[in-house]
């Protein structure tokens, strides 16, 4: 199977030189998701929000890609504030709960924007393969 570039259209990805996801055989790489709203093109102001939106943009990417979310095998997660950690996971547990992926938080001074509080970015398998 050949390399698969997913994208969400924005121009940014072409200017920033990326690709929502890849997908390279029976993988696919979700490139870092901050949460945008991309409905009303806003960013919540809370990290809880922020989460939700990062897995709906991944959600959506990894089915354009043929995957689904129980797929995903790797998180990592970036946080602004290590304070936000809990209201972060406990959105963590309602996505993945039932997936469990290997996962990593790694605390940063900063992301791209400064409203960004969190971004996530996954890596899935196809299961049965």
């Amino acid at each position: 199977m050949a390399r698969r570039l997913i994208s969400t259209g924005s121009p940014f990805e072409k200017t920033a030189g990326y690709s929502r996801a890849v997908v390279d055989g029976d993988f696919a790489f979700v490139a870092g998701t901050t949460g945008y709203d991309y409905t009303t093109m806003t960013m919540p102001p809370d990290v809880t929000s922020q989460s939700r939106n990062c897995f709906k943009t991944i959600a959506v990417a990894l089915k354009e890609a043929g995957f689904e979310m129980a797929d995903i095998v790797r998180a990592t997660y970036y946080l602004t504030d290590i304070g936000d950690a809990d209201a972060h996971f406990t959105v963590c547990g309602e996505v993945l709960g039932g997936i469990r992926p290997a996962a990593t938080l790694v605390a940063v001074s900063a992301l791209y924007k400064p409203e960004m509080k969190v971004e996530i970015e996954v890596t899935a398998k196809r299961r049965g393969s």
